[in-house]
């Protein structure tokens, strides 16, 4: 699944388990958590159904300042962001934006097109542990 620069892996895992999944992936690969928001408990504080819903935001300066140092404005989509999120047939799939799409909206060149290829390449390795599939 993917559009509008997104990419969704249906996930093994219910949604809570693949956020815990993917907190171990990153801290492993040196990464630092900053955030972990589960909007579906946000929800029920107002009495409202939604169905299982966490985002965890994630990174590290030395892959995000190479993006902000070519155009400060990337640094309104960084740190990094993966939503978990259970969709209505009761799949749960681990979403995130492609980092090529977000060179491209941020008019990125050459200075960061190496961290951009990093971050693309690492987000779908911890993604995929996460979700418990297969790399393809």
């Amino acid at each position: 699944m993917a559009g509008n620069g997104l990419i969704s892996v249906e996930s093994r895992f219910r949604v809570g388990e693949t956020i815990d999944r993917l907190v171990e992936t990153v801290t492993s690969a040196g990464l630092r958590v900053f955030a972990r928001i589960d909007h579906a408990a946000g929800a029920r504080e107002i009495g409202a159904p939604l169905r299982p819903t966490e985002l965890l935001i994630f990174g590290h300066p030395k892959g995000g300042t190479p993006l902000m140092q070519d155009h400060q404005l990337a640094g309104i989509d960084l740190p990094i962001k993966a939503l978990a999120w259970e969709d209505e047939q009761g799949k749960v799939w681990l979403s995130y934006n492609d980092a090529r799409w977000l060179a491209e909206r941020h008019s990125l060149g050459d200075t960061s097109r190496d961290a951009v290829a990093a971050i693309a390449a690492g987000l779908k390795k911890v993604v995929a542990t996460a979700a418990g599939v297969n790399q393809s």
